[in-house]
């Protein structure tokens, strides 16, 4: 595998890819406005970091902080509001340009991914919830090759599972979900985030990222998050603490069940290569 160092690397999220999850966290108030092409698209790509060529005023100062970490997360050094895990597929993606505007978008590698979000009220735009500083979000050292993006692709097998490890007991935080079942997948969803960044506005919580694409100097790689799962009811009441772990999974059903997953995590057994893990310690 070729080394992928996200740190310079354009990141970016996806709003409203699983059905229910803005719901539940109590954000689908925010998209009112936005228009999609059918009821079960996903909203809206905001950026979590944009590594600048050179410094620009159009892209938000903070975006620049890198703030992925396979380790931990770190808590806001203000008290604004609550911590929940957001468990995702993460795809680091080629990218191909016909002068500002994206032409081609191929996923490379997936891992498991946090998507950590504060939960507060008065945000301006969805990024100002995501990167507060470095140890802000999550993604798996573990980066799985993508040989097909199809459904024929091992891909197709994995399901993502999330945890939240509090006083040495395992809670199941997010519904455990089939990669397949996102409501935009393969190239159905490669076609959207193609579209969406070439076209997508500064609007309501939302931000003109093909602006702050051409301001990192047209990349040939990207990173996307590609929607949370639907919490359960432990993960949409729990928010996260000082020595709490916040675990992200994403494993081949075919070979392993629920069950096995959960086991490994006592054990922390984390040599599975066809599991990427992302285990993060809580600190205040």
């Amino acid at each position: 595998m070729k080394e992928i160092n996200l740190k310079n690397i354009p990141c970016f999220g996806i709003a409203g890819n699983i059905a229910g999850h803005l719901e539940q966290a109590g954000e689908a108030k925010d998209f009112v406005n936005i228009k999609t092409a059918e009821e079960n698209a996903p909203k809206a790509i905001f950026p979590t970091h944009i590594p600048l060529v050179e410094q620009t005023e159009k892209v938000p100062a903070f975006l620049s902080v890198f703030p992925f970490s396979s380790e931990k997360i770190i808590f806001p050094s203000s008290a604004v509001g609550n911590l929940q895990i957001e468990p995702e597929c993460g795809l680091v993606c080629s990218v191909k340009w016909d002068g500002d505007f994206l032409s081609d978008l191929r996923p490379e590698y997936f891992c498991a991914s946090n998507d950590c979000s504060i939960r507060k009220e008065g945000a301006r735009k969805i990024s100002e919830k995501k990167n507060w500083g470095e140890c802000s979000k999550g993604a798996s050292s573990n980066l799985i090759p993508i040989e097909k993006f199809s459904q024929e692709g091992k891909i197709s097998a994995y399901r993502i599972a999330s945890y939240l490890i509090r006083d040495g007991e395992i809670f199941e935080y997010g519904e455990n979900s089939a990669v397949k079942n996102y409501s935009y997948f393969y190239e159905k969803l490669l076609s959207w985030i193609v579209n969406k960044i070439n076209t997508q506005i500064d609007e309501g919580p939302v931000e003109k990222i093909r602006d702050y694409l051409i301001a990192s100097g047209r990349p040939e790689q990207i990173f996307i998050s590609i929607g949370a799962t639907r919490y359960t009811k432990f993960g949409e009441t729990h928010f996260l603490q000082n020595g709490d772990s916040a675990v992200v999974v994403l494993y081949p059903e075919t070979n392993y069940k629920a069950s096995d997953i959960e086991e490994f995590l006592k054990r922390r057994d984390f040599s599975h290569k066809d599991i990427s893990f992302l285990l993060q310690e809580v600190e205040c």
